[in-house]
């Protein structure tokens, strides 16, 4: 899939899906639900303080009308009641409005109504890059602050559930490191040594190709790649990025956003459902990315 576009125009193709919004009083959150809802990607259901909600739906000229509405103004509650609603199949994916994520998180890991599931829960973002032909994946700048080589295995698979639910098939996996050599010294280059072996014995079922460790030029670049004699198949060709921790990760997010005045989408997966988490920072076309990313989620069946 090449850039952001192609992204919407496929989850208009799968038809909306529903979004449960956790604290539904927030403009920006209103703002991009309906813009979502406009472009036939998903309806939503507003959870939180309606008179709230009604007040700044009415200074934003949006018609409360198209949406239904449950008043829960306690935000713990309201949080686990979005979450109710889609681990009881009534909405496909859960939205973060005016809450902080440490509850929101609380209610998807609740043990009886909660989106559990066997994985991590992990951040993926997708970046439209300029000059790039293709959509860039990275996990994990968000959630997982120091994954170890099993951790990033379940990261991996994470990913691929986003990268299957889009009709991306057997995408390139690149374990990124600050050197493209295994290094005893360098412990994210041998965590990339056991995840190539784990892909070698058949971990992913032969659902991508796994690379590295390779740094971030030959990883991206064909030219790098061949530069420095990096020969395998995915060098240069990577879809996803694994960062090495959440520092790496989180400023390779923040330079592709501020430096590159890259287009993205965030998620939070790894629960049965996936989690639309934007910040007031976000872009509206922000907000609906991610919308539409999870929309395309929540279109597939989940397996676990």
């Amino acid at each position: 899939m090449r850039d952001f576009k192609e992204l919407i125009e496929l989850a208009k193709k799968r038809g909306p899906q529903t979004i449960a919004v956790a604290c539904c009083h927030d403009r920006e959150v209103l703002l991009a639900v309906e813009m979502a809802r406009k472009a036939g990607i998903a309806n939503a259901i507003l959870v939180g303080d309606i008179e709230k909600t009604k007040e700044i739906a009415k200074n934003i000229g949006v018609e409360l009308d198209n949406y239904e509405l449950i008043n829960e103004e306690d935000m713990s509650e309201a949080s686990l009641t979005a979450v109710k609603l889609v681990s009881s199949g009534k909405a496909g994916m859960l939205m973060k409005g005016l809450v902080d994520t440490s509850i929101v998180l609380k209610a998807v890991l609740n043990k009886e109504v909660g989106l559990r599931s066997d994985s991590v829960l992990s951040h993926v973002a997708v970046f439209d890059v300029d000059g790039y032909d293709r959509l860039i994946f990275l996990t994990d700048s968000a959630m997982n602050i120091a994954p170890d080589a099993e951790t990033k295995v379940k990261l991996i698979k994470n990913v691929l559930t986003v990268t299957k639910s889009m009709d991306i098939e057997k995408p390139n996996v690149g374990i990124v490191c600050a050197k493209e050599k295994v290094d005893e010294k360098m412990p994210a280059t041998m965590d990339a040594k056991y995840l190539v072996e784990k892909y070698e014995a058949g971990e992913f079922n032969d659902e991508c190709v796994v690379g590295g460790p390779f740094a971030l030029d030959n990883a991206i670049s064909v030219e790098a790649a061949k530069h420095k004699g990096v020969t395998h198949p995915g060098a240069g060709l990577v879809d996803i990025i694994v960062a090495p921790d959440i520092e790496a990760g989180n400023i390779l997010y923040k330079s592709l956003v501020f430096f590159a005045r890259a287009k993205n989408a965030g998620l939070i997966i790894g629960a049965k459902a996936p989690v639309v988490l934007t910040s007031r920072a976000d872009t509206e076309e922000t907000k609906l990315n991610s919308i539409a990313l999870g929309a395309l989620m929540a279109s597939v069946p989940a397996k676990n």
